[in-house]
């Protein structure tokens, strides 16, 4: 990693923080949490690097895109948070998309070592672009329930919702612009995560199968809990 890679990371890290401070002293409990999830996110990779050879005796670089691209969705969606995603109306298709785009291009890393015969023949490969584009959607879909459940819980218990459902044209918009950064990293044939994902080709795969299950059975959960709270209020 780079001097100057490494002072992007740590001003963004130090600005998702900073945005902590001002919504603290806002009093907006909403975006605090936000900021705060943020910047723990951003650290993780650093985190990892540190503790995982102490509890494994084994070592895993994550490099220098990871940590930038992570706090630089945090610090952009820990902004929208304090009021730019009601005062400028693109800024929320840009939170998604970046956002979008590095879950799809860790997705497309993980689908390439865990089939690499198949993801050999390239972004041409219908099963690859098929599952990172599905993959991604779901996801969107994943956090647009999170979103619905943690207004449900707001209402239900009368407290301000951890993150803001904007409506269905929203969460459709949103979407698409979820498929919008996964079809940048397939068409731009982004590898850029597979040397880290060739680290642990194993634990690669149990996590897309595991993820894949958690993100299926949560969704499934989450909506049932919005419709039984739909239904209780009509």
């Amino acid at each position: 990693m780079t001097t100057v890679t490494a002072l992007a990371i740590f001003l963004l890290q130090s600005a998702i923080f900073g945005l902590f401070i001002v919504a603290v002293r806002r009093r907006n409990v909403a975006a605090a949490i936000n900021a705060m999830a943020a910047f723990v996110l951003a650290l993780l990779p650093v985190v990892v690097e540190i503790v995982l050879p102490v509890i494994l005796t084994r070592s895993v670089l994550f490099g220098s895109v990871l940590p930038v691209w992570l706090a630089a969705a945090g610090f952009l969606h820990s902004l929208g948070m304090l009021g730019l995603y009601e005062s400028i109306w693109w800024w929320d298709h840009l939170t998604h998309t970046v956002s979008a785009a590095l879950v799809a291009a860790l997705l497309y890393a993980g689908v390439i070592v865990t089939l690499p015969d198949i993801a050999g023949i390239g972004n041409s490969s219908g099963l690859v672009v098929t599952v990172t584009v599905v993959s991604t959607f779901a996801i969107g879909v994943f956090w647009e329930l999170i979103e619905l459940v943690a207004r449900e819980v707001g209402e239900r218990f009368d407290i301000e919702p951890v993150l803001i459902h904007y409506g269905w044209r929203d969460t459709a918009v949103d979407l698409g612009f979820d498929v919008v950064g996964a079809l940048l990293v397939i068409g731009t044939d982004l590898r850029i995560f597979v040397p880290l994902m060739e680290q642990f080709p194993g634990v690669t795969g149990a996590v897309l199968v595991g993820s894949g299950w958690i993100v299926f059975v949560g969704s499934v959960l989450m909506a049932l809990l919005v419709g039984l709270g739909s239904s209780m209020r009509s």
